[in-house]
């Protein structure tokens, strides 16, 4: 059983998540954050904020159509699910995603 951001991979496979241990592992590898401290023993990260937190969201989509159980899975330990539905929403509001009649949320025009 593998941790990623807090969330047992194992139990991803519940719930309308189709992303695979590899997948999740991939996708929560290219979330950068900014530096506060590091040394030998700790890394010190910041939490998103909601533009980062847009722009997070941005480039998990342009990877793959994904649903909010989906992006909450990889995105866990970093942003609640309230704040991920409200970044899709305001993303929604703005024309550049939209949801497709499966629940996956997609960058239009891609």
């Amino acid at each position: 059983m593998i941790q990623v951001c807090g969330v047992s991979a194992m139990s991803v496979s519940r719930n309308n998540i189709s992303l695979t241990e590899e997948e999740i592992r991939y996708f929560a590898s290219k979330i950068k954050l900014r530096k506060l401290y590091e040394d030998d023993d700790v890394i010190l990260m910041t939490a998103p904020n909601e533009d980062e937190l847009i722009n997070i969201i941005l480039d998990l989509l342009r990877e793959k159509p994904m649903n909010l159980r989906e992006i909450h899975t990889i995105l866990s330990g970093l942003a609640s699910e309230d704040k991920i539905r409200k970044a899709l929403i305001t993303l929604m509001s703005n024309g550049v995603i939209t949801m497709n009649s499966d629940g996956r949320y997609t960058i239009i025009g891609l």
